[in-house]
């Protein structure tokens, strides 16, 4: 009887791990024949969880959604990231997030065994939260969201400029992509038809369902990317490639996909792509950033460089300059 439960238990959580399974791959892995396999299926079925099955060669087992939730069995390693990604979702960019988070976590945290329970406690004593800044969005709106992605329906809806001005789009969401501070979705904008990315917490209420759509191939291969671009450089009058003299990846760890687009070069060198209002922000920013660089275009932007490193030049000049009742400075 134990071992039968025991077993049941193992093809409940082989279901959940991926979408088909084969009755000769379930027999393998729980060490049994097919008919005791079958067998188990029905028992499952018995207690309520829709297990279907596909006949032929090609068929299988399937474990839909029912109108309950079956127990979601997880592994050590799959618990402990669970309870993780719950603590750091209590701290996110979703309005309500953080209740919610803390009531799922509890519960986790309630039934974990103690060996696990130690390992989450000790992450949640020694871990501090940064509160983050910035606007956070509805649940329930990206809920709406991403199932018009997934459908491919139209939505409806009234949107914020920067500027402040509201207008009223039709548009073929495609994409959600988060920044960590910001939520960001890709759609076809049908009027002026053309791509377009939309700031999640400018979206006004909720939008209103439209027609279908056949699915759309997004603007690049690297959606990625393109977000990364569209958020970053696009929307500015200045636009500018600065080569970093570091590996992509290292660069990548100070620059955020929201402030400018790394793309690699070699071992040794990447690309910034990034953009601004003036031209005279970039040798701030770059600098900032804290690695050996190199204008490739604009050409302005050189005299832009040269302009404030002779006034920094000039600043350390005087600074060194002995001055009346002062001592020298030591270089």
């Amino acid at each position: 009887m134990w071992e039968t439960s025991g077993r049941l238990l193992k093809m409940l959580s082989l279901l959940q791990t991926r979408r088909d399974w084969t009755g000769g791959e379930l027999a393998e892995r729980l060490g049994v024949t097919l008919r005791t396999v079958r067998r188990d299926v029905d028992r499952l079925r018995d207690l309520g969880y829709p297990v279907t099955a596909t006949p032929g060669a090609a068929g299988g087992y399937r474990l839909e959604a029912g109108a309950a939730m079956p127990p979601l069995l997880l592994d050590d390693e799959e618990a402990v990231a669970v309870a993780v990604g719950l603590r750091t979702a209590a701290n996110g960019t979703i309005a309500g997030i953080e209740e919610i988070s803390v009531r799922a976590l509890a519960k986790l945290e309630q039934v974990l065994p103690a060996r696990l329970r130690r390992r989450v406690a000790a992450l949640g004593s020694s871990t501090v939260s940064l509160a983050g800044r910035g606007p956070t969005v509805d649940p329930g709106l990206l809920a709406s969201l991403a199932g018009a992605c997934r459908d491919h329906e139209s939505l409806r809806l009234r949107y914020t400029r920067a500027d402040g001005t509201e207008s009223r789009r039709l548009v073929e969401p495609v994409r959600l992509a988060c920044t960590g501070r910001r939520w960001y979705l890709l759609a076809w904008d049908r009027e002026p038809a053309q791509w377009r990315t939309f700031r999640v917490d400018r979206i006004a209420g909720t939008p209103s369902p439209g027609p279908r759509f056949p699915p759309r191939d997004p603007p690049d291969s690297d959606v990625a990317g393109y977000i990364s671009r569209a958020i970053s450089s696009a929307p500015y009058r200045h636009q500018a490639t600065i080569r970093l003299h570091v590996p992509a990846e290292v660069a990548a760890e100070r620059v955020t996909p929201a402030s400018g687009l790394i793309e690699a070069v070699d071992e040794h060198t990447c690309l910034l792509h990034v953009g601004g209002p003036s031209l005279a922000e970039f040798p701030v920013y770059v600098a900032q950033i804290g690695f050996e660089f190199e204008v490739l275009s604009p050409p302005e932007l050189v005299e832009q460089v040269q302009v404030l490193a002779q006034r920094f030049s000039r600043s350390v000049a005087r600074a060194r300059t002995p001055r009346p009742g002062r001592p020298r400075t030591s270089p």
